[in-house]
């Protein structure tokens, strides 16, 4: 018996993951679209609650458990979006999308075990239930369970698949151990972005292309749009994780930064630091308590405080700005498809994106 798919994932995919309203979609034409993506959605879900199936009890919760916390599948949507530019969803699309998406959450395993991250999608990080140990194996088992799903697709996805394996640990790597002294630490950040974000979403993309039979000249346009509006996603996330809303973020204000990592508000504020005093001594506020705080010494209320005035510091506000740059950028990418509703839905999920923290 096939596992069933939760109810609140069978509907509303394209408005869900991609913030698209149904009103976008008028013409029979495109409602078939619609509807090809949806069906093509509920047989990638079904798939992967197949795939996360292993012979032991404890890797089938462990694997499982950030998938049944939730997740838009942003990253299978766009891979059978961008298929609607060839022949649409077919049995090797769906597999390639399970694949990107069981990538994706693999990565999530690990990143919350590099960065001691307390909580994910709105429930306790795999590490703070079971252990570091658990949780890298358990990122490691989706990682090998992905490997062998793309290796029924033939060589180019597993170049593909390795390529991006390859950025997404040179990311990390790079984000753990911070900028070189000649380099710019903004420019680094960015890279970093590109590369734990950005690659990942645009392998999304292009392997709908490449398995949907579309034109292999679609496939530059629609990688350049994924990795810029990863760039994009993750500003606003930096933004997003100075909110007071715990209830709506699933996580306490100032997160990243309570964990050491430095967003780009904090980079502004740094480079702002050097002439303003004022800036200085927030600056200096936020890194003292932030580090108190990652060795449990802080006290809460100051450490709030200045993630607050942070919050409301023009540099955020600059983050903003620059999160809506890349999304631009991603959408003029995408000048050499033809119109038509692929288009359509990229830009609209480019708008959704830098709309997130309104």
């Amino acid at each position: 018996m096939n596992p069933s798919v939760p109810s609140a994932r069978r509907s509303n995919t394209l408005s869900s993951s991609l913030g698209l309203g149904e009103k976008l979609f008028a013409s029979s034409d495109e409602r078939k679209f619609v509807a090809d993506i949806e069906q093509g959605l509920e047989r990638v879900e079904e798939g992967l609650l197949r795939e996360m199936s292993f012979a032991d009890n404890l890797a089938d919760v462990t694997t499982r458990y950030l998938f049944e916390a939730g997740g838009k599948r942003v990253r299978p949507v766009l891979t059978l979006l961008t298929a609607q530019l060839g022949s649409g969803s077919n049995p090797l699309v769906e597999t390639a999308a399970m694949a990107i998406e069981i990538t994706h959450l693999a990565s999530l395993y690990h990143d919350d075990v590099m960065d001691e991250a307390q909580m994910r999608r709105g429930v306790p990080s795999a590490q703070t239930v079971w252990g570091n140990s658990v949780a890298i194996l358990t990122g490691d088992l989706l990682f090998a369970r992905a490997s062998k799903l793309v290796a029924t697709l033939g060589e180019r996805a597993i170049v593909l698949q390795a390529d991006t394996f390859e950025r997404l640990c040179l990311g990390q790597l790079h984000e753990t151990i911070g900028p070189r002294s000649d380099q710019d630490p903004i420019a680094h950040y960015i890279q970093v972005l590109a590369d734990k974000t950005g690659s990942l979403i645009a392998a999304a993309a292009d392997i709908g292309v490449m398995f949907s039979g579309a034109p292999e000249e679609y496939r530059a346009p629609v990688v350049a749009f994924g990795e810029k509006i990863g760039v994009a996603f993750q500003l606003i996330d930096d933004i997003i994780d100075l909110s007071e809303k715990a209830e709506e973020t699933g996580k306490v204000a100032g997160t990243d930064l309570r964990s050491g990592v430095a967003t780009l508000p904090l980079l502004y504020l740094r480079e702002s630091a050097a002439t303003n005093p004022d800036d200085a001594d927030l600056l200096t506020r936020l890194e003292r308590d932030a580090n108190a705080a990652f060795y449990g010494e802080a006290d809460d209320a100051e450490l709030a405080a200045a993630i607050a005035e942070l919050r409301r510091h023009e540099v955020t506000e600059r983050t903003r700005t620059e999160a809506h740059r890349w999304a631009r950028e991603a959408v003029e990418a995408l000048a050499p498809l033809p119109d038509g509703p692929v288009v359509k839905a990229l830009t609209r999920f480019a708008d959704s994106v830098v709309e997130r923290s309104k």
